[in-house]
C-alpha cells in the first residue's frame, strides 16, 4: 500500500512544533477544517487521512492482503512522520483517533511530545457493546450507510450535534462496503485492546477534552484524568462527541494554551 495521504500547514517559524490531526473512522482530514487557521499560527500542522479514507484510496486487490490492527494502522502514522523527517510531535485525535494515539504512546512513546484527545474512547460501556455486538451480526446484510448512520445517531442523538453526524455521514459515503466492514472489524478486539490500555497508566502530558453530552464516554475520562497525575480534563457544557466541530473555539483556545505550555 501506498504511504497515507496526508496534508501540511507550515508555520512561518520552521522550529515550531508539529501537531499531528488523527480523525476518526469514517471521517477524513477535512473535518479539521475549524482547526486549520488557529494552530498554524503557533505550529507546522500535518494532517493525514488514514488507510481508505479522505485522499487515501486504496486498490482492492492490495487492500484485502492488509492488515486491520491498531497497531498496523497506527504506523502508517509514523511512516508519513518519517518521510517528513518530524522526529517528535504534538498529537490530536478525535474519536478512533484518540485510540490510535494510545496505540501510539505505547509503541512510539518518543515520537510524542504531548496529546489532546476528544470524544475520547477509553472503555466500552454495556450499552456500546450492545450496540457492537447488533452491528457485528447484521453487518453482512445491512448496507453499511444505513449502519454507520445508526451509529452516528446513537453516539450523537441532540439536535445540537446533528452538524456533526452530517459531516461525519457525508464523509462516510466516501467509503467502500469492503472498507467500511474491515475498518468495523476491528470492534472485536476493541474491547479487549481497551482494557489492555486500562491497565498501563502512563505519564504522558494528555489532555483529555470531552463533550458534556458525549453520554458513551464523557465519565471513563473522568475517571481516567483522576488516574493520570500528568492528565488534564475539561468538560465542555452544551457538546457532544464531537467538540471541534460544536464547541471549536473553545477547544482551539484550550488545547493551543496547553500545547503551548
Amino acid at each position: 500500500m501506498k504511504m497515507l495521504s496526508y496534508t501540511t500547514h507550515n508555520n512561518k517559524n520552521i522550529n515550531s512544533e508539529w501537531v499531528v490531526f488523527v480523525h476518526g473512522a469514517g471521517g477524513s482530514s477535512t473535518i479539521w477544517y475549524k482547526q486549520i487557521k488557529a494552530f498554524k499560527e503557533h505550529f507546522n500542522i500535518l494532517l493525514v487521512d488514514l488507510r481508505g479514507h479522505g485522499q487515501t484510496l486504496v486498490e482492492e486487490e492490495i487492500n484485502s492482503k492488509l492488515e486491520y490492527s491498531f497497531n498496523s494502522i497506527s504506523n502508517e502514522i509514523i511512516e508519513v512522520l518519517d518521510s517528513l523527517t518530524i522526529k517528535k510531535a504534538n498529537f490530536i485525535g478525535v474519536s478512533l483517533g484518540t485510540i490510535l494515539i494510545r496505540e501510539l504512546i505505547e509503541s512510539h512513546p518518543k515520537r510524542i511530545i504531548k496529546a489532546v484527545l476528544t470524544g475520547n474512547i477509553i472503555r466500552l460501556n454495556n450499552y456500546s457493546k450492545t450496540l457492537i455486538t447488533v452491528g457485528n451480526s447484521t453487518k453482512k446484510f445491512i448496507p453499511y450507510m444505513i449502519l454507520y448512520k445508526i451509529f452516528a445517531f446513537v453516539i450523537m442523538p441532540r439536535g445540537n450535534h446533528k452538524k456533526s453526524r452530517n459531516i461525519f455521514v457525508k464523509e462516510a459515503k466516501k467509503l467502500k462496503q469492503t472498507e467500511f466492514l474491515r475498518w468495523f472489524n476491528l470492534t472485536k478486539t476493541l474491547n479487549k485492546t481497551l482494557k489492555n490500555y486500562a491497565k498501563k497508566i502512563h505519564n504522558f502530558p494528555v489532555l483529555y477534552m470531552m463533550g458534556r453530552q458525549d453520554h458513551l464516554f464523557v465519565n471513563d475520562s473522568i475517571e481516567m484524568a483522576k488516574l493520570e497525575k500528568s492528565s488534564q480534563l475539561e468538560i465542555i457544557e452544551n457538546c457532544g462527541h464531537i467538540v471541534i466541530i460544536e464547541q471549536a473555539e473553545i477547544f482551539n483556545a484550550k488545547a493551543i494554551e496547553f500545547l503551548r505550555r
